[in-house]
């Protein structure tokens, strides 16, 4: 088993308001560089912070890094379009940083990655993936190669409260700047990832159809964004078990979550880490912080498998202690 976790940026997530992945603006774009070195090393090597939320939240990559640790799972970073770099070792698959999807052609790089992905999915040594990703403003790409797609379901936030007014506007105008309408690229996938998405988006959906042309166990571990992958992979025309495995925080803040995975022939697994009887920053989660990103979902479903569930949380703190980052109220 190894777990995967796809790194990348769009320039979507620059505007105001569509994401909590960081403490401020200026540390956002080193987000995704800065997870992939805490679930590699369980520290930051040239990241200047460990991401928080505007509370305080860690980042999901605390609570993969902290079950790798429990479980000791073979890990592969892959750069799907960072924007700055990482000290942790990737594998570059082609992808660019993505550009505002209010532009024309925001994500050039995206047939070809997902090309390129799909190739590494299908010959990767192990019989099952565990895949996730990390992007800043990430669910409001989803919910524009959603409608690009056809699809109607809602998307998550890393808010408490969904700014999904917000998105729905940005994805509109997105749908405008390419000149398409909604469900103008539905089973032309590569076509709606590069006119509404973002690289992450494409390399998860090739890893997950590369595995599945081999018949690879696949568990796509995250929210709304891997959903959207599944979609992709499903207007692919690529059939198989797929699983979505996510946190209790993320279903109860989509209810139509079940529905959704269900219509593109998806199973939904749905872990609960117990957080919110906490006293300290993990509270956060269950407060409707963070809720999922980095692999937390399928880290979490690999904790249960193994046994190991109520083990995480103090893992959890002990891997953002060593982070050097405070986790009081």
């Amino acid at each position: 088993m190894r777990l995967i976790l796809v790194a990348g940026a769009t320039d979507t997530a620059e505007i105001d308001g569509i994401s909590a992945a960081g403490a401020d603006s200026d540390l956002l774009a080193h987000t995704p560089s800065a997870d992939l070195e805490l679930v590699e090393y369980g520290s930051l090597v040239r990241a200047p912070e460990l991401p928080v939320s505007p509370t305080g939240c860690p980042t999901p990559a605390a609570v993969t890094r902290a079950v790798r640790e429990l479980l000791d799972f073979n890990f592969l970073a892959v750069d799907a379009g960072l924007s700055v770099p990482t000290g942790a070792p990737t594998v570059s698959v082609g992808a660019k940083r993505g550009r505002d999807i209010r532009e024309a052609d925001p994500v050039p790089t995206a047939p070809g990655s997902f090309l390129a992905a799909r190739q590494l999915g299908r010959t990767l040594p192990d019989e099952e993936l565990v895949v996730g990703e990390t992007i800043p403003g990430g669910t409001t790409t989803a919910l524009g190669t959603l409608r690009a797609l056809g699809e109607e379901w809602a998307v998550s936030s890393s808010f408490p409260e969904n700014p999904m007014e917000l998105k729905s506007s940005v994805v509109a105008e997105g749908l405008d700047a390419s000149g398409i309408a909604a469900g103008a690229f539905a089973y032309e996938p590569l076509l709606a990832v590069r006119a509404m998405g973002d690289p992450v988006l494409a390399v998860v959906a090739g890893l997950a159809a590369g595995a599945l042309d081999a018949d690879k166990d696949v568990i796509l571990g995250g929210g709304t964004q891997m959903l959207t992958a599944a979609a992709l992979v499903r207007h692919e025309g690529v059939t198989g078990p797929l699983t979505l495995a996510t946190t209790s925080y993320l279903a109860a803040d989509v209810p139509v979550l079940d529905d959704a995975a269900g219509s593109l022939d998806v199973e939904l697994v749905v872990t609960d880490p117990e957080f919110g009887e906490r006293d300290d920053a993990l509270a956060r989660y269950a407060a409707g912080e963070g809720k999922e990103g980095a692999g937390m979902g399928g880290a979490l479903l690999l904790a249960d498998r193994a046994g190991e569930l109520e083990h995480v949380a103090e893992k959890t703190v002990k891997v953002v202690d060593a982070a050097g980052v405070a986790h009081g109220p």
